[in-house]
């Protein structure tokens, strides 16, 4: 897909001027201050929106959503959060829930027309399921392959050693087309830290793949956890390539251990997600950044078994962040609002990512003066554009 020869008129930049933006076969070929553009071939006019890079959804789970089919009421866990009480009901709910590869779609097209370009989403692989929900979620990635990028995570949501097979499964996903390996709270779900590890490191290192691990082990044990992860990463000479999604026991850490830890975090190159979910503590945000380490963001889970939330809208994400971490001034909502591009670009490792001549002609308007605004305010009326052309547009996608 490819767009030549367009410019985008009177397009508002993130330093509140306005500017003509050239794009040929999908990539941006100049930004001249406004009026001052050749303007051959086809016009957009922007109308003095703001115009900003696609959004990073950072972490999501295709194949468990509900999105677009029937309510599925909330059942809470009978004594506390328990994740493997949690995944029994995700399982019973999915049993009956409507085809899976329905359900991706209606969540992707969601995440879309809001703005997202660019994806990762995790995809239960393990002896429960086998490689059956990768092949299908694979299969609606294909579908959508000229409207938005999308990573895929082989992720054992029943753990690696306490379900047969699933170290094989997880080599087999990667050869199938998966393209990174994910692991779960090696500790308090597999009770082997170093057994589960050795699992997830050996599959990245035998293919050549990044990694993201679910870790929502609380306190002394998740950060004896992300240590384990951080001694390897360096050792492995994975720095940039590695992920830790939740991240919960850096928030129960004091400041002055939290920055010790993240000081190894970024020194290591191990990316940190979070989506500052409303009943957990959370990683201290402004902190990480400080130290050097990346933080990003995702939805993580929409009308699912883990909660009924969720609107796939990584603008609002960057506000819920932001209103949990007591950001007020500009310069910390223009922080919410990196850790949902720019920073999330990193993490993912995308190449071509910004508003910049060279980068793809991935980018969303927004009717809004400047970022603080689109953070607080988090408009709708958006324009969606992949490689320069218009796939979504006020809450709809394009095909």
């Amino acid at each position: 897909m490819s767009t030549m020869n367009t410019v985008f008129t009177n397009a508002r930049t993130a330093d509140g001027l306005l500017h003509d933006i050239g794009v040929e076969n999908g990539r941006i070929k100049s930004i001249d201050p406004a009026g001052s553009a050749a303007t051959a071939g086809t016009v957009t006019d922007i109308a003095g929106d703001l115009l900003v890079p696609g959004f990073v959804e950072g972490h999501i789970h295709l194949d468990t959503s509900f999105y677009g089919g029937k309510w599925v009421p909330h059942r809470p866990c009978t004594n506390g959060f328990d994740v493997h009480e949690r995944v029994a009901f995700q399982a019973e709910n999915m049993a009956e829930a409507e085809p899976m590869g329905e359900r991706a779609r209606n969540q992707l097209e969601l995440c879309i027309a809001n703005g997202t370009l660019q994806m990762r989403s995790h995809v239960m692989v393990d002896g429960s399921v086998g490689l059956r929900s990768l092949e299908t979620v694979l299969a609606v990635r294909e579908q959508y392959k000229d409207v938005i990028d999308i990573q895929l995570v082989a992720f054992p949501q029943s753990g690696i050693l306490k379900s047969p097979g699933t170290p094989e499964l997880l080599d087999e996903a990667i050869r199938l087309g998966a393209d990174l390996v994910g692991g779960l709270d090696p500790a308090s779900f597999d009770r082997d830290v170093n057994g589960h590890l050795d699992v997830v490191f050996g599959v990245a290192d035998k293919h050549g793949v990044d990694i993201d691990i679910h870790l929502h082990d609380a306190g002394s044990m998740g950060a004896f956890t992300i240590e384990e992860i951080c001694a390897r990463t360096t050792a492995l000479g994975l720095q940039g390539r590695v992920a830790v999604s939740h991240a919960y026991g850096l928030g129960d850490l004091t400041p002055d251990a939290a920055r010790k830890i993240a000081a190894t975090i970024a020194k290591s190159g191990v990316s940190i997600m979070t989506n500052a979910p409303g009943n957990h503590v959370f990683p201290p945000v402004a902190l990480l950044r400080r130290e050097g380490v990346t933080v990003f963001s995702g939805s993580d889970n929409i009308r699912d078994s883990w909660w009924p939330y969720g609107d796939g809208d990584m603008l609002r994400r960057a506000e819920i962040i932001g209103y949990r971490s007591g950001f007020y001034t500009d310069e910390e909502l223009k922080a919410a609002f990196d850790i949902v591009t720019t920073a999330g670009a990193k993490a993912l490792r995308i190449e071509g990512y910004g508003i910049e001549v060279g980068a793809k002609a991935d980018f969303v308007t927004l009717p809004a003066a400047h970022l603080p605004e689109a953070v607080v305010a988090f408009p709708k009326g958006r324009r969606v554009f992949k490689a320069g052309r218009l796939v979504a547009e006020n809450g709809k996608v394009i095909r």
